[in-house]
């Protein structure tokens, strides 16, 4: 087992300096450049340091205390909420404490407030590269949501929308619907220092513009994005029905952006199947609630939390191999959708 003395003697500093750096000790002064030796060191070793334990029912039991980061998309998207209520009821069950909660553009995430922490489970499009620079423990660290393109090295758990996708589009053509529009938002990446933000392309939307290009069916009016929420969804079906030609089908890339597309569409006076039919993704609660009922495909949120939390418990116990781990979805039908009309 690796131990501070080791680390120490490779990074030719006293044992107390490299105590001092992984506690982020705000009065040690040293060089960046031997702050940033000593962390590469205790990354490429793999140092673990010694933790207390406490006693239950006479049984020496290991307990973890670990922080959850998260975009603040909850407020418009049920979705990322069923993640998180997964994760922290899925916690009671492990000794796992969730100690810490931050919010991407609205909490102070720095090398301090990470220094503490076991694990980390990432929910959303947040950029891993940037939290591995001011966390040391980087190995512990599970993605939710996000498939980061460069880091092979964090455990992750997503949803098979690519395939949803596809089920979609099949369902759509074997309704007899020919003209097939998709309504999504833009994918952004996000930077916890440096608050910057990166495109990034959903995969609902290159799938669908992948599977109706091999069909022949492509037409790059009834591509439209913008930011997410029923307010977007409401705004860009607007858009879309300007066009000459209107689509028979939506297909739109989350429940609370489809909210908006049934409005619109609704104040239109386009009726919803017959005129055209409208599937979703998310089945968030509400999708059985409104009229028509919608048609969508259900992603397990609560199920992702619960599965990034085994993941990181067994992480915590020493698994080096990362995992990718992809739920399956679940087409549900309802009455937004129907056969086209001639």
């Amino acid at each position: 087992m690796v131990t501070i003395k080791d680390i120490a003697k490779l990074a030719n500093v006293s044992t107390a300096t490299v105590s001092r750096i992984l506690n982020n000790d705000a009065t040690l002064s040293v060089s960046d450049e031997t702050r940033k030796k000593i962390l590469d060191l205790v990354n490429e070793l793999d140092y673990k340091p010694l933790r207390k334990k406490s006693v239950k029912t006479e049984k020496k039991i290991e307990s973890f205390n670990i922080g959850l980061i998260f975009l603040n998309d909850e407020s418009i998207d049920p979705y990322f909420q069923s993640i998180r209520k997964g994760v922290e009821s899925t916690c009671h069950q492990f000794p796992i404490n969730i100690v810490s909660t931050m919010v991407v553009g609205k909490s102070v995430i720095t090398s301090d407030t990470l220094s503490e922490l076991d694990g980390l489970i990432v929910i959303g499009d947040i950029d891993t590269k940037e939290i591995k620079e001011i966390y040391y423990k980087n190995n512990n660290i599970v993605v939710v949501d996000y498939l980061p393109p460069h880091d092979h090295n964090v455990d992750v758990v997503i949803s098979d929308f690519e395939g949803a996708t596809e089920q979609v589009i099949d369902y759509l053509l074997d309704l007899g619907h020919q003209e097939i529009a998709f309504v999504g938002g833009k994918g952004l990446v996000h930077g916890v220092v440096s608050g910057k933000m990166a495109e990034k392309v959903d995969v609902r939307k290159s799938t669908f513009e992948k599977v109706i290009k091999e069909k022949g069916l492509y037409n790059p009016l009834y591509i439209l994005e913008e930011d997410w929420g029923p307010a977007n969804g409401y705004s860009l079906t607007k858009k879309l029905i300007e066009n000459e030609n209107q689509p028979s089908a939506i297909v739109v890339a989350s429940d609370p952006m489809a909210l908006g597309v049934l409005r619109a569409l609704h104040e239109s006076g386009i009726h919803v199947p017959n005129d055209v039919s409208v599937v979703s993704f998310d089945d968030i609660e509400a999708a059985a609630y409104v009229n028509p009922r919608l048609s969508t495909v259900k992603v397990h949120g609560d199920e992702m939390g619960r599965t990034a939390v085994k993941l990181l418990y067994d992480r915590l116990l020493g698994r080096k191999l990362p995992m990718r781990v992809m739920l399956p979805t679940e087409l549900i039908i309802r009455d937004s959708s129907s056969a086209k009309k001639e």
